[in-house]
């Protein structure tokens, strides 16, 4: 068995579906880059208020991501015996919940977004700026939950493209509107942080119009009608509860704790907040091409294990491994050289804040080696691959007993604030450990697929 898969289909498919989801993520962060790049001339605290503000925004986006792995997971398998059928039902299951959970927190955020901001700092200015972002860009979740749940869906088949262009028609609205309504332009008021998340919400609005209109009319494999998003089907939704609630929980746990990440940060000081912002953000422009080509690599196994080529997905499992590995070290040199002039788009920031977004991306420089190599592992194959479970109760752990207790003792024991955010990423390459004895026992190929006539039956 080769290390390196001379398979072209491989290659080819990865590259196919990597690059419409690496430039999606990229649109997807530009948008979050611009509200923060021009938000950042309104200060540190409108910066920070805005950064609290989508803390929850994080929140929806990990819960919507357990839906959308669900749907990948489950989907991708069935793609793999061209079981159309099957798919419309785990997806309508699947935008079911997604709708459900958006709507659930929409209406929290409304009745109480400073209570909610207060959780993570007790500065009053990030407070009431945090407020008011947060009681508007919330109307926008339910369509954000949509939209998702739909890409993934045509992911699942290997449509990746549409996804791309969605984003890339979101990214034009949203850059607009925030030039419009943050500074008061072209006769439009001067709405500062508000201005922003009105921007957002419209772009949010937008984006489910165009995928709406994309499955009505152009959407060829799946043929999906509005009547299939109101069906159901019991079998496949025990199904979906069954395989769908440890990646839903997975990254219930990862929105902890990346809310928990913010508290801890949070309560160090202004110019803290800051620096993680501007680290995060930097951290999401590398983990674009990482996340793409992860995603690729979802699929194919995905598809590959639902046809029961065992042997061939052993194959590509070493490849995959290698592959990651050296885009690891190849990203974190980037991330190093990009360090200077990144901060330096922040011209708004304090000096303080600054040195504190320099201290954090050299941290970032390192554990991304590990983010290639562990989130492709443990993602793009064992999670694919249908071992589910094990990938949850990974996480769980190095959270609750690694990463959230050290950064907390680290706080407590007044360490600085670079030891802090070292914590709070060092299971970035602890995990690595794990990934590599689990990839390589290959006892997480498991087909989750029934035969048609059983996923029929109500």
């Amino acid at each position: 068995m080769r290390l390196i898969t001379r398979d072209r289909s491989f290659y080819r498919s990865l590259i196919t579906l990597a690059i419409p989801v690496a430039l999606q993520n990229l649109i997807t962060f530009a948008v979050t880059f611009a509200d923060n790049l021009m938000v950042s001339s309104l200060g540190d605290s409108a910066v920070s208020g805005v950064y609290m503000g989508s803390q929850i925004q994080t929140l929806l986006q990990m819960f919507s991501g357990g839906i959308e792995g669900a749907i990948l997971v489950l989907a991708a398998q069935y793609w793999g015996k061209q079981d159309t059928g099957s798919i419309k039902r785990i997806i309508s299951i699947g935008l079911h919940f997604s709708i459900a959970f958006g709507a659930v927190l929409t209406a929290v955020c409304l009745v109480i977004p400073r209570r909610i901001i207060s959780l993570f700092t007790d500065d009053p200015s990030v407070i009431a700026d945090g407020g008011v972002y947060l009681r508007i860009v919330c109307l926008s979740y339910i369509f954000f939950c949509v939209t998702q749940a739909l890409i993934a869906s045509m992911r699942s088949v290997e449509v990746a493209r549409i996804g791309m262009v969605v984003s890339a028609i979101s990214l034009v609205f949203n850059i607009s509107l925030n030039y419009l309504l943050i500074f008061g332009k072209l006769g439009f008021p001067a709405m500062g942080i508000a201005g922003a998340a009105i921007a957002t919400l419209i772009s949010r609005i937008v984006e489910t119009t165009v995928m709406m209109i994309y499955i009505a009319r152009f959407d060829k494999k799946l043929k999906l009608k509005f009547p299939d998003f109101l069906k159901s089907d019991p079998v496949l939704r025990r199904d979906f509860i069954r395989y769908g609630l440890p990646i839903i929980g997975g990254q219930v746990v990862w929105s902890v704790n990346m809310m928990a990440n913010s508290a801890i940060l949070g309560h160090l000081s202004a110019s803290v907040i800051t620096a993680a912002s501007v680290a995060n953000t930097m951290n999401s422009l590398a983990y674009v091409t990482m996340n793409g080509m992860s995603s690729a690599v979802g699929i194919i196994t995905g598809k590959t294990v639902g046809a029961g080529k065992t042997e061939l997905m052993k194959e590509y499992a070493y490849t995959v491994q290698i592959l990651f590995l050296g885009l690891g070290l190849l990203t974190g040199g980037v991330i190093t050289l990009l360090k200077a002039p990144f901060i330096g788009l922040y011209d708004g920031i304090t000096a303080e804040a600054a040195a504190y977004s320099a201290q954090f991306i050299t941290v970032l420089s390192v554990t991304m080696i590990g983010t290639c190599y562990q989130a492709a592992g443990l993602f793009g194959l064992v999670k694919s691959g249908g071992d589910i479970g094990f990938v949850f109760k990974n996480d769980t752990i190095f959270v609750f007993l690694v990463v959230l207790p050290s950064a907390i003792l680290a706080a407590y024991l007044g360490a600085p604030a670079w030891v802090v955010y070292a914590c709070l990423k060092c299971y970035q390459i602890l995990k690595c450990i794990v990934a590599f004895f689990k990839i390589n026992s290959f006892n997480w190929m498991k087909n989750l697929t029934r035969d048609n006539k059983a996923a029929q039956q109500a």
